[in-house]
């Protein structure tokens, strides 16, 4: 397993007030990514676990360009990658944020 981590200054926080948040499986070729809200406003870390080796570069842009569009900051995001291409990446992250800014149930 190769492990990643990217702490990037994020320009907008995630709204609403779930505490964490959980989408996809890993399986196939797909990743789960786990969205926990416990960093400060500004801030967005994240972890990956992967079995493709040597996507680093791929990993950081993807990453980049979701912090940039996303509304990211105080989250800690983990992602237990299975091979995930980069638009399912971009797809699940973007799931994530949305699911974690859902009203609580």
């Amino acid at each position: 397993m190769e492990k990643l981590s990217f702490r990037l200054t994020a320009p907008r926080s995630a709204g609403g007030t779930c505490t964490q948040a959980i989408v996809g499986v890993v399986a196939s070729g797909n990743l789960e990514v786990l969205l926990e809200r416990n960093l400060p406003a500004d801030v967005c870390a994240i972890d990956i676990a992967t079995a493709a080796h040597g996507f680093g570069m791929v990993w950081d842009a993807v990453i980049r360009d979701f912090v940039a569009r996303r509304s990211a900051g105080g989250l800690h995001i983990s992602i237990n990658d299975g091979g995930a291409r980069p638009d399912t990446v971009a797809l699940r992250l973007a799931q994530g944020v949305r699911k974690i800014e859902e009203p609580k149930r």
